[in-house]
């Protein structure tokens, strides 16, 4: 009696405890359960089972009375979850059997029919797949916005000189309008990126069931339509096991906070004393608890240090799957979190460096002022000896020394006397100033791509263009 007592509850507790003698280890369906953190795919997983349901019924394999059944529980469900009434049990295990549970409460057998045809296998790749979908969407939203803030800085100082650095040094002079559309590609391609990872996204895998597909007759093609997938995935070992896409999501992401970073950085050093290129809005900044004079750049410190943590998780997806044979192993439960975290982290980023970029305050005297030093116009008067007839190579070495000659007077190569300039090259006139004005420097590089204030603003145009046809694509 007692050994069928124990039968009783092992099969009331999964669906699948039939086939064993004893009830699951307290510690280990806590170990196991992941219904704290996949909870999140509920929506997504009521939308998969209703275009099952009603594929089944079309297709004659539950009764349409058992179809409407279901139809009436997923409803309740979904309001239930909506409003936080539904309670989460961690002895269901996932999201899937919480829901499946509560389903047949509510409206007994025709519940259970429901799983037919399918495994939670193919059942979670198929809510995951519909769940990355959308947050991509939505992360593609906000790079969107973050363009357009960029969009609307270049544009307003398209004219507004500063230093260009290489290795950190004063190079040459650009426009910030320019230095910042230099973001907006960068960003372009991510959404390029992830425009593309969403395509590969988009393939149905619910059909494959646990790993080898069923024997009942699915129409795959109809659930697909439903749920919007472009396609169905054609293999059913790989369907139930591929996590392709989730890596391939985190590194698109990653590259995104490779992009974030970077301009994170440049922010941090703009804001200090020493740049003073710019003014972050106070409301993106904290203070200090001792020291009262401090200003802080906390959002870009933070996007800089979270691009570490979404590269975790991108090594850790990778790790997960080098080992695993086919299909389906439960080492898969492990996707979720990295994935979950790496969308919360870069959609939070980007929309507070929208905010932040949109709030920006460029200080153009001092960007201006650091332009004058380091001799950003040597290359220019090396142009301009070119333009006399010198050859670039020996230009090269005669504005080597005309540096060294402002360098020891303690004044910019502007700033030496004609006379002086002559002795290294006759062919020097009084135009050579012209060539010299950071403004004739950035007005010189007047082609697609340059620095010119008239290409900035024409690149600007352009960049609206393009994401205006993406928005209505």
């Amino acid at each position: 009696m007692a050994s069928r007592q124990s039968k009783k509850r092992v099969k009331d507790a999964q669906p699948w405890s039939g086939r064993f003698n004893e009830p699951v280890d307290a510690l280990v369906k806590r170990f196991t359960a992941s219904v704290g953190f996949d909870r999140r795919l509920a929506q997504h997983d009521i939308r998969g089972s209703l275009a099952h349901a009603r594929m089944l019924a079309a297709r004659g394999v539950i009764a349409n009375a058992d179809l409407a059944a279901i139809e009436r529980g997923l409803s309740t469900i979904g309001r239930e979850i909506a409003s936080g009434a539904f309670t989460w049990s961690e002895d269901a295990e996932d999201v899937h059997l919480n829901i499946e549970r509560r389903l047949v409460e509510l409206v007994g057998d025709p519940g259970k029919r429901l799983h037919t045809g399918r495994s939670r296998n193919d059942q979670v790749a198929t809510d995951l797949r519909l769940w990355l979908r959308d947050e991509i969407d939505a992360i593609l939203e906000r790079l969107a916005a973050l363009q357009r803030a960029l969009l609307d800085q270049a544009e307003r100082h398209a004219a507004t000189v500063m230093p260009g650095f290489t290795h950190l040094q004063v190079a040459q002079p650009v426009t910030f309008g320019h230095h910042l559309l230099a973001y907006f590609e960068m960003f372009e391609r991510d959404r390029e990126r992830l425009a593309d990872c969403r395509w590969r996204v988009n393939r149905l895998p619910l059909g494959a069931a646990a790993l080898a597909g069923t024997t009942f007759p699915v129409d795959r093609a109809q659930v697909a339509r439903e749920l919007g997938f472009d396609d169905v995935a054609e293999n059913s070992l790989d369907a139930v096991s591929d996590r392709d896409f989730a890596i391939e999501f985190a590194a698109c992401a990653s590259l995104v906070m490779v992009h974030l970073s970077r301009f994170a950085e440049e922010l941090v050093l703009w804001m200090n004393p020493r740049f003073a290129f710019v003014r972050l809005p106070d409301r993106f900044c904290t203070g200090s608890s001792i020291m009262p004079q401090k200003k802080n750049p906390d959002i870009p410190e933070l996007v800089r240090g979270k691009s570490g943590r979404v590269f975790g998780h991108l090594m850790a997806l990778l790790a997960l799957m080098k080992g695993q044979p086919l299909a389906y192993n439960r080492d898969n439960q492990e996707d979720k979190e990295p994935l979950f975290d790496t969308v919360d982290t870069l959609g939070n980023s980007l929309a507070v460096f929208a905010g932040l970029v949109a709030g920006l305050e460029a200080r153009p005297e001092n960007m201006r002022e650091a332009a004058l030093q380091g001799f950003s116009t040597a290359t220019d008067l090396a142009d301009y000896l070119v333009r006399k007839g010198v050859a670039f190579r020996d230009a090269h070495g005669i504005v080597a020394r005309a540096v060294r000659e402002a360098e020891a007077t303690g004044c910019d190569l502007s700033g030496l006397p004609l006379a002086v300039l002559r002795r290294f090259c006759g062919a020097i006139g009084n135009d050579v100033y012209r060539a010299l004005t950071l403004e004739g420097s950035v007005a010189a590089r007047d082609h697609p791509g340059g620095t010119a204030p008239r290409r900035v603003r024409a690149a600007v145009a352009r960049a609206r263009k393009r994401l205006a046809r993406k928005a209505t694509a």
